[in-house]
């Protein structure tokens, strides 16, 4: 199984959100590493729009739900939390409102792993992946798929400005019980 996380569906309800995009500092974005997909989009409305940092631009599918945005690594990586720009003011019944991450090897094998229900969001929403018990803080995964299952007002297609994927930030130092920040520090951490 790819994932670390419990069996059962996690299922909750996000309100609002952030206005300004805030990330821990032992997170890194790790979605610059993988392969992106869509099962389909407008044209001029593509994987592009999802990933150029401009909040005006966005991804619109086109076709029938549910609407899926695949992330596909080289390798298995360790993923912590998925972070959206939504906006309902701007575009009302394609702004998501029911969302299922699930994550696997591959498209034979994805699991559920998360399932979140957005009411009227506004800026940055955050989807933390890790499980119930407080061991399992992360998602170990060679694919994660965001799939939009409906939208406010009952909308067909679906818009997503931007789309985050951060994993825990690596000590660079293996065996090392610390870790430095800088690169002054890191430089002299070992003997020669």
């Amino acid at each position: 199984m790819a994932t670390e996380t419990s069996e059962s569906e996690e299922e909750g309800k996000i309100s609002g959100g952030n206005p300004q995009l805030i990330v821990d500092d032992d997170l890194r974005e790790m979605a610059k590493k993988a392969a992106w997909s869509v099962s389909s989009c407008k044209p001029g409305n593509g994987v592009s729009s999802l990933r150029d940092d401009n909040l005006d631009s966005y991804w619109q599918s086109d076709g029938a739900q549910p609407h899926m945005i695949n992330i596909q690594f080289q390798k298995k990586v360790k993923l912590q939390l998925v972070v959206l720009y939504v906006d309902f003011k701007l575009d009302e019944s394609y702004t998501p409102s029911k969302i299922s991450i699930r994550a696997g090897d591959g498209f034979h094998n994805l699991k559920d792993i998360k399932t979140v229900e957005l009411v009227k969001p506004i800026g940055w929403v955050y989807i933390s992946l890790s499980g119930n018990d407080p061991r399992e803080t992360f998602v170990n995964t060679f694919m994660l798929q965001i799939a939009v299952l409906s939208n406010h007002l009952n909308g067909r297609d679906t818009h997503l400005r931007q789309i985050k994927v951060y994993g825990p930030r690596l000590n660079p130092i293996p065996q090392q019980p610390f870790q430095f920040t800088s690169r002054e520090f890191i430089t002299y951490s070992f003997v020669r």
